[in-house]
């Protein structure tokens, strides 16, 4: 009788050890993928990355989309982008945003718990405080990028991915550029021994990754002239360039040199430097991007004597990721020449081959993925190796062939592969999606975005220091 409450006794200990190390035990009975299931709270949008995750519908999610905001052009500027989703003549969407609106929303939106999944995306200053209040009201968040800020608020996300495991939702954050076609085939290809070999090493003066991107804070959104908020060039609500884009380009040189692993900010990486310098902003050009007549008063303290805000947006930081050395840098002007636009430049540097992604004046400020042999190597042997790793690729992306250059070969990619970088938010967030009825994101998900937030505001405080 004795062995017998014993075993009973184990049993028990072991099933309860079981479901505590099981992740998310609650949330996987929650979804199934049933039609509407997933109710969407939106939280103080401020950013148009909000409404791009309501570009289009989704079965899984009710149409009924409940929106909590401070009164003020931001929830309007997003209700109307919303309303411009529904009423477009191609494929229109039939959401109905159920709007409060008032000083309490956050409090309100706790109480209320109209939903089960809260999209955050807006002013950045306040956004780790609201991933934690939601996390700890047991909501699944999805938040644009970046969650923090500086190292305060990566403390605030530190403590909101346990509260996340421990009421058993999950915290995701928007990586776009995951799924932007080139990215996808030079992650490929960098993984192919054949065609890539392994990462050199690389140095502080000539690293082996380097991401580089530049953008402009007026261009066109959905067809339309973008309007920013009038806090967007304040950094201590937006955040600094460093700690802005710079978190889609950490992300990928984990994502594309790592693959599925786990990366430890204590463990594996270092920081060798990083800078930051502002772009100079006329009122002029405040005016026009962000359709006001004048600097706030926040803002009017920063200028300088000619009256100009100088907005600390651009930035470069050099690390070491497992003694892989890499360049991350972003640039931010004011407005592209015309027949222009934002651009992107990437390689990653193999023993056998240099994979490249160039978005210049010869491609036609479109994203193009080239291959070139690294020094040394064989070319011909590297040309059938890559021959072989795209018609393997072509069961996954249909239509994507070769062309021969002088430097070595571009990969053609089909337009129906190139969905663009709105149609992205959707690829996104039906990912989430999946996660949700899966009940719980890859292993290597929340140590990894741990890691890129810890990167980022190591940066910042290296750059400001």
């Amino acid at each position: 009788m004795f062995k017998k409450a014993i075993v009973i006794g184990i049993s028990a200990l072991s099933l309860l050890h079981m479901l505590s190390c099981a992740p998310n035990a609650r949330h996987r009975a929650a979804f199934t993928g049933a039609a509407g299931e997933v109710k969407l709270i939106t939280l103080d949008p401020g950013h148009f990355h909000a409404a791009l995750v309501q570009k289009t519908m989704y079965d899984q999610v009710s149409p009924a989309v409940s929106v909590y905001a401070p009164p003020g052009s931001d929830v309007e500027d997003h209700l109307a982008r919303i309303d411009g989703f529904n009423q477009r003549s191609n494929d229109p969407t039939r959401w109905i945003e159920q709007t409060y609106r008032g000083d309490d929303f956050l409090q309100k939106m706790l109480d209320d718990r109209a939903g089960n999944v809260v999209v955050i995306s807006g002013n950045n200053r306040a956004k780790a405080r609201y991933i934690k209040a939601c996390v700890d009201s047991g909501l699944n968040v999805l938040a644009d990028k970046p969650m923090c800020i500086d190292r305060a608020g990566y403390r605030l996300i530190e403590k909101s991915f346990k509260a996340a495991r421990r009421k058993g939702v999950l915290l995701y954050d928007i990586m776009t550029e995951r799924s932007e076609i080139t990215t996808i085939l030079q992650k490929e290809l960098v993984n192919d021994p054949e065609v890539f070999g392994t990462l050199t090493a690389g140095s502080v003066e000539d690293p082996s990754v380097v991401k580089q991107s530049v953008h402009h804070f007026f261009k066109y959104v959905a067809g339309s002239p973008i309007k920013r908020p009038p806090w967007y060039f304040d950094t201590t609500q937006q955040g600094e360039g460093i700690v802005d884009v710079t978190t889609h380009l950490v992300d990928l040189v984990m994502w594309e040199c790592f693959p599925d692993q786990i990366i430890d900010f204590n463990r594996d990486i270092e920081m060798i430097s990083a800078r930051r310098w502002p772009t100079l902003i006329s009122r002029q050009q405040y005016e026009k991007v962000t359709r006001l007549p004048d600097f706030p008063d926040y803002l009017k303290e920063e200028l300088n004597s000619d009256g100009i805000l100088p907005c600390y947006a651009n930035s470069e930081m050099i690390y070491t990721i497992r003694g892989i050395h890499a360049k991350v840098s972003v640039a931010w002007a004011f407005q592209a020449p015309a027949g222009t636009g934002d651009t992107h430049f990437s390689v990653m540097k193999g023993t056998q081959a240099n994979v490249i992604i160039r978005q210049g004046r010869e491609e036609n400020y479109r994203p193009e993925l080239y291959v070139e042999p690294a020094a040394g190597a064989d070319s011909a042997r590297l040309g059938d190796a890559l021959e072989n790793a795209i018609g393997r690729l072509r069961g996954k992306y249909p239509g994507v062939t070769l062309q021969r250059n002088s430097a070595g070969w571009r990969v053609l990619i089909p337009a129906d592969l190139r969905v663009g970088h709105e149609a992205h938010f959707q690829q996104v967030t039906e990912r989430y999606l999946r996660y949700l009825v899966e009940g719980r994101l890859p292993e290597w998900e929340v140590p990894n975005m741990k890691a890129k937030y810890r990167t980022i505001s190591a940066a910042l405080e290296m750059a400001r220091d």
